[in-house]
């Protein structure tokens, strides 16, 4: 499985990627909002963009759609519950479908509400392997659901849906937010010296050179993915005293929503 990822340099701060087969050159692009970009790379790799896939609904999403349709004639996939939002999707897709890229590329479709109720997250397998989270999960944080979400359900996809992939799978998300969301971290976690020396080099980064994340590393620097932390629990319990002396993981994920909202 071939990876491109492209940055946008737009102030939305998208990522957006192509995910090409070895032997065919047929290509995946995943929200390509900045169209040109990736047909431009696209081209430059030889490769032919044949399907283009939605996450979610949302506009900064979606919007290069038509513009990469009329360059490629490429098909677009998308959640069912999404496709009258997104408009001209040939192909809604539903928990557990796969999509086919050439001959050697399937990756799976996992339902993951949370940022929007028909929101879909692609996890490929083969190598090391490979989650594209939209604006679900994010490196160091974690999707808002102010635009058609819901903060409980976007628990219940962290905790029965990505906890349960493997340590090593690498994260791909839809925004380039690490620097800000380590300092959220910080200011959750200040004894968290491992987000803090990335943080120092967070700041002086190329976002188009942005690492990227394990599953394993974000549970180090992720305050979503960090609730049982005494720091955390008593930093928040300062600013949400009824929680308790032990509040259980539900309670710590919505209360850190919150704040992060605000924050």
């Amino acid at each position: 499985m071939l990876i491109e990822r492209i940055w946008s340099g737009n102030s939305y701060r998208n990522f957006h990627y192509l995910i090409a087969c070895p032997e065919t050159g047929e290509a995946l692009a995943i929200d390509p909002l900045e169209w040109r970009l990736c047909l431009d790379a696209a081209r430059k790799k030889g490769w032919e963009i044949t399907q283009i896939l939605n996450t979610h609904e949302h506009r900064d999403h979606t919007g290069g759609n038509a513009g990469l349709v009329g360059a490629t004639g490429a098909r677009v996939l998308a959640h069912a519950g999404a496709a009258s939002r997104i408009g001209g999707v040939d192909r809604g897709l539903s928990k557990g479908d796969v999509i086919r890229v050439g001959r050697t590329i399937e990756l799976e479709c996992l339902d993951t509400p949370g940022h929007t109720m028909t929101h879909i997250c692609l996890f490929g397998r083969a190598g090391q392997p490979a989650l594209f989270c939209g604006d679900t999960l994010f490196n160091a944080g974690a999707g808002n659901c102010h635009n058609g979400g819901h903060p409980e359900q976007l628990y219940a996809t962290f905790v029965t849906q990505l906890a349960a992939l493997s340590d090593e799978t690498r994260v791909f998300p839809g925004h380039e937010y690490l620097a800000r969301n380590l300092e959220f971290t910080l200011d959750r976690e200040p004894d968290n010296a491992e987000a803090a020396a990335l943080l120092a080099s967070a700041r002086h980064h190329d976002p188009a050179a942005a690492r990227i994340t394990t599953l394993d590393e974000e549970k180090r620097i992720n305050t979503f993915l960090r609730l049982q932390s005494p720091t955390l629990v008593a930093r928040l319990r300062e600013a949400f005293p009824d929680i308790g002396e032990r509040p259980d993981a539900r309670t710590v994920f919505l209360k850190l929503r919150e704040l992060r909202n605000r924050w």
